[in-house]
């Protein structure tokens, strides 16, 4: 599997579902959340939650699945820029 150069935060995707003709305080009370809720998305200083996520879906018809998937790319590969110092533990092997 390979991996994405820096996958796109789900807020900037999101930018692009939104009806232009909407604004962020219709889509957040739309979605039932507060507008400061959709804004830190959108900006990138939040992520997508598993609520939110089924939000997203009911709303626009994608899937849950998919706003979790990016998050968890996104959310990986800036971890990958600063991985955390670990000692390799010995692994053994299970009973079948």
């Amino acid at each position: 599997m390979s991996t994405m150069h820096n996958p796109a935060h789900p807020g900037e995707v999101l930018r692009e579902y939104l009806p232009e003709d909407l604004s962020i305080g219709e889509v957040a009370k739309r979605l039932g959340i507060t507008r400061q809720a959709l804004s830190a998305v959108l900006n990138g200083r939040a992520g997508v939650s598993a609520a939110m996520a089924l939000r997203l879906e009911g709303a626009l018809g994608t899937s849950a699945e998919m706003w979790l998937g990016m998050q968890a790319n996104h959310d990986l590969w800036v971890a990958r820029k600063r991985p955390p110092k670990v000692r390799r533990l010995p692994v053994t092997k299970l009973a079948a």
